[in-house]
């Protein structure tokens, strides 16, 4: 089969598009998918370079999100058939602790993204728990259902689960036009909540407001809680998404109204950030830390998905042979939505 693979941790010029050895079942809770699309996330970036959660072998196949046909499967795969079209929950665990078996596996300590100790989805073909594989929602391309899982599922579980964001309360979400903070969009805007996005991009904030988005405020511009204040007539939103971190922090925590909630999955312009504790146990705020979403949560997206009609947004789609293209203008920061690779025939 074709796949691009990585034989040591760099630049993008160490994805090596080639050939290599079809996946075979290791156990009989495993199917065999013919990808059709997968798409990029920023943990392919951080395997590349070095600076995953684990360390894989090599050669390896990046890649967490995808979307195919059954071609094979296990003897004890009893919830799939051959032929079934389907996307992949992207994660993996143990099943057995007291998180897996309360239906928190989100939190189980051997949780891990496909692609990162196993091979992903920069490929023709994939192998996968049988239990990682459901239906494709109604009317999604499979280019659209490669793109939603991961992003999705974060995303439900830090707007939903954990902030419980309500119709007509505001939110603020940093960063959009990256996969998380869209399909963060996507949500907010369903729930009938005011939203108001940042970007260094104006183009970024035009796109976002196309989408729904009520207010978009350039971050490089000037001091966007400021902006926040001023366009919520001083209250501030009930909601923060917040995966960037860094000087950012300080800045999220004090766009937030009395009672607020602040969610995070991310870091990306630093992990230690300097936190006023005063503003938190005064205004009774609450934050709350959050990575991938469980498989219950992921139901939820499904159905949210069907129910919804909603589909994801979708940058620009490369063959699999230009995922150095792709991973670079991921890296660059130029996306819109999910950059997704479509498979050769």
């Amino acid at each position: 089969m074709k796949a691009v693979q990585i034989y040591r941790h760099g630049g993008i010029e160490q994805l090596c598009y080639e050939e290599t050895v079809e996946p075979r079942l290791e156990s009989p809770r495993d199917a065999i998918i013919k990808l059709k699309a997968a798409a990029l996330n920023q943990v392919d970036i951080r395997m590349r370079r070095g600076l995953g959660a684990v360390e894989a072998p090599f050669p390896h196949i990046l890649g967490s999100d995808g979307a195919g046909v059954v071609v094979e499967l296990g003897n004890e795969a009893g919830n799939l058939h051959t032929g079934d079209s389907i996307c992949l929950f992207p994660a993996t665990d143990c099943g057995q602790c007291e998180f897996c078996v309360a239906d928190g596996d989100a939190s189980c300590s051997q949780s891990r993204i496909l692609g990162e100790r196993e091979n992903g989805t920069y490929a023709e073909y994939v192998r996968v728990p049988a239990r990682n594989c459901f239906p494709i929602p109604a009317g999604l391309s499979f280019e659209e259902a490669a793109a939603f899982p991961l992003v999705f599922v974060t995303a439900w579980r830090m707007v939903h689960s954990n902030a419980r964001l309500r119709p007509g309360e505001w939110i603020l979400i940093l960063g959009v036009g990256g996969g998380v903070a869209t399909a963060a969009l996507r949500l907010a805007l369903r729930h009938g909540a005011h939203v108001i996005v940042t970007s260094r991009s104006d183009q970024k904030l035009i796109e976002a407001e196309a989408l729904g988005a009520e207010h978009g405020i350039n971050s490089s511009k000037g001091e966007f809680a400021e902006e926040v204040r001023r366009l919520t007539g001083k209250r501030g939103v009930d909601v923060v998404v917040d995966c960037v971190g860094g000087d950012n922090w300080a800045k999220s925590l004090s766009t937030l109204a009395r009672g607020g909630r602040l969610v995070t999955c991310g870091a990306s312009a630093g992990s230690e950030p300097k936190t006023n504790l005063q503003r938190i146990f005064w205004n009774h705020l609450k934050i709350f830390g959050s990575t991938l979403g469980s498989r219950q949560e992921f139901h939820q997206v499904l159905k949210f998905m069907e129910v919804a009609r909603a589909k994801p947004v979708l940058d620009e789609i490369f063959p699999l042979r230009d995922a150095a293209k792709a991973q670079q203008r991921l890296e660059a920061g130029k996306q819109f939505g999910k950059i997704v690779l479509r498979m050769d025939e």
